[in-house]
């Protein structure tokens, strides 16, 4: 398949709306005029990636709607389809999907530009500055690729648990609750994340025959 075999489908979807279309005008792969409204742009290519999406970017200083046009069965889409979209959507750009003639020639339009209003989540920002605040140094380099070992603040409460542990040996978890001024310990010990802590009686813990890392030790 070639990005031309996209544009017959392409043109006749625009011209059935009322649009004049013409391929290649400007380095546009597509231009679409219908009176007075701004211009429509269509950027076609075989595979959705940073090329196409930085081409469409630079085609917003000509008209307002600018789409990327892939074939149908577009890999990205298939892999990533909500991420892809949203991504489009924060830029300002449409998104269009092409059959080819040779497999009936459809076009459906998945997301149209407009301005991108982004709505700001309370609660996912609550949860990153409490975690932000709760976590304790910096134990972590930026940009680690295993996810599995990352130090997070309740992990840093169940080691220092875990320590409280090995020094004293089998205590309530209300004890360990108050001398760590934790109010989350018993939750933490019960709950077992981690499994380094093991229920000897009701409401008093010890530590398990799991292996449990300090607070210098990564997985």
């Amino acid at each position: 398949m070639k990005e031309s075999d996209l544009y017959l489908p392409l043109k006749q979807f625009l011209e059935n709306q009322g649009y004049g279309v013409k391929g290649e005008v400007q380095h546009c792969d597509v231009v679409a005029v219908r009176g007075d409204e701004a211009p429509v742009v269509v950027e076609l290519k075989l595979s959705l990636n940073l090329d196409v999406v930085l081409q469409a970017v630079e085609r917003l200083s000509l008209s307002p709607n600018v789409y990327v046009g892939v074939p149908q069965g577009c890999g990205a889409l298939k892999r990533r389809r909500r991420q892809v979209i949203k991504l489009l959507r924060m830029l300002g750009l449409g998104l269009v999907v092409i059959a080819p003639e040779s497999q009936g020639g459809n076009v459906k339009i998945l997301l149209d530009p407009r301005p991108y209003k982004p709505r700001p989540s309370k609660q996912k920002q609550g949860r990153l500055l409490g975690e932000f605040t709760k976590r304790v140094g910096d134990p972590n380099l930026g940009g680690t690729a295993m996810r599995k070992g990352i130090m997070t603040a309740y992990r840093q409460r169940a080691i220092r648990i875990a320590e409280y542990l090995q020094e004293h040996g089998p205590t309530k978890a209300s004890v360990v609750a108050e001398v760590l001024n934790d109010k989350k310990a018993r939750d933490i010990l019960y709950k077992n994340v981690y499994g380094w802590f093991k229920r000897e009686e009701r409401g008093i813990y010890n530590l398990s025959s799991k292996r449990w890392f300090s607070k210098d030790s990564q997985e």
